[in-house]
């Protein structure tokens, strides 16, 4: 974004978060920042997407993170996702989870319902739905009225 075509747009994506925590906020970059990146998830990864130029070769791909955005979801790219997770370092919570609910918690991050997680790893809904329980357990994310569960393991896992 001008005028200096470097950080304008992420610090602007985070200062419409931090100040409309309520409207959706779509990074479409050619680089990754980490740092940016996490600010921006911050505040809750609801309504939030972070994508790559260079990965996003489908309008329809495009489209859709669009959509799950606006409807209030999380978009983002999967090395997003994997940048971040190496700018941190595992807390023993996480390192608790099995390859498999780590590989589940790794496409939550990305913004994919349960049963486009089931679709991806080819397993039932019901799988995925224990795993995500698991998930939950072993985070010490507990049913709540006032949290979304899904939302905090999420940001737990890219904090790390």
């Amino acid at each position: 974004m001008p005028p200096s075509h470097t950080d304008e747009g992420l610090r602007a994506a985070i200062q419409i978060r931090r100040d409309h925590p309520e409207v959706g906020v779509l990074v479409f970059s050619q680089y990754i920042e980490t740092r940016y990146a996490a600010q921006l998830l911050a505040g809750g990864a609801h309504g939030v997407g972070y994508l790559l130029k260079e990965r996003v070769a489908d309008v329809k791909d495009f489209l859709s993170a669009l959509d799950r955005i606006a409807a209030g979801q999380t978009a983002l790219d999967p090395e997003v996702v994997t940048q971040i997770m190496g700018a941190g370092r595992r807390t023993e919570t996480l390192d608790t989870l099995t390859p498999r609910e780590r590989e589940v918690l790794a496409m939550m991050a990305e913004g994919h319902s349960n049963t486009a997680i089931a679709a991806a790893l080819f397993l039932s809904y019901g799988s995925v739905e224990k795993h995500v329980t698991q998930i939950f357990t072993k985070l010490g994310l507990p049913p709540s009225d006032n949290d979304h569960r899904r939302v905090l393991a999420v940001l737990r896992y890219l904090q790390a």
